[in-house]
């Protein structure tokens, strides 16, 4: 099965963040009753700074959804959800993905399958985890180091955070020119690779993920994430 991805974010005032709350909790199981939906899961988001609860941006909300194909992702548009958000938001995006590859879980399951693909353009890699408390401090310290120097890395034009919970369950989303910029800095650059090399022996994660998709289309407006066409940094 090819699987088709999108990745939704809106941009609300901030008047409207009790009410945006309320949606994310209420939200999560609409989404996943929707015809076609293979995975999905309404998110918070934050800057990707330091993962902590004052990285929490809470005029900004995310929908990560796994379809059966692209014919069920144009019903969203036109769902009791997506109305509901867009009568809040003052901006909103949509990203079209294609799984190039996917390693470890999230919520106990592989979304996006086993793909084994590559791309030309544009690509998004997703990391998510599910921190174990009693290593979260020790990961929170390594993360500056890091969130610092992916914000100057060459081939960068957006990233943020995502998150289930304020504590614990966070992820980051990065949008690169091309796969030789993503592969370069996820692999080369010495404070991401030496973060790489410690995670084993830290024990940071009790469930984890990683995942890198093609980017098939970008509707909306893309200053709600971020996005610097110009292969600048993107700033969330």
């Amino acid at each position: 099965m090819t699987l088709f991805v999108t990745l939704h974010a809106w941009r609300v005032p901030r008047r409207a963040v009790p009410h945006a709350l309320a949606r994310l909790a209420f939200d999560r199981r609409r989404l996943r009753a929707m015809p076609g939906v293979r995975f999905a899961k309404l998110l918070g988001t934050g800057t990707g700074q330091s993962f902590g609860p004052a990285d929490a941006d809470l005029t900004r909300y995310a929908a990560l959804v796994v379809w059966t194909g692209a014919e069920p992702a144009e019903a969203f548009a036109g769902s009791p959800v997506a109305r509901a958000w867009e009568s809040l938001a003052t901006g909103q995006i949509r990203i079209d993905l294609r799984p190039l590859a996917s390693r470890g879980r999230w919520s106990g399951v592989e979304p996006f399958g086993t793909p084994k693909g590559t791309a030309e353009g544009t690509v998004l890699a997703l990391t998510r985890a599910r921190l174990r408390p009693r290593r979260a401090v020790t990961f929170w310290r390594a993360v500056p180091p890091v969130a610092e120097a992916v914000a100057t890395a060459p081939g960068l034009l957006s990233r943020f955070g995502i998150g289930e919970a304020p504590i614990g369950w966070q992820g980051t989303v990065s949008v690169w020119r091309n796969t030789a910029d993503l592969v370069e800095f996820a692999y080369r650059h010495p404070q991401h690779r030496a973060a790489i090399l410690r995670t084993p022996a830290e024990g940071w994660y009790a469930e984890d993920l990683f995942a890198r998709f093609a980017v098939l289309d970008v509707m909306g407006d893309r200053k709600v994430v971020g996005w610097s066409d110009g292969g600048e940094r993107g700033r969330a």
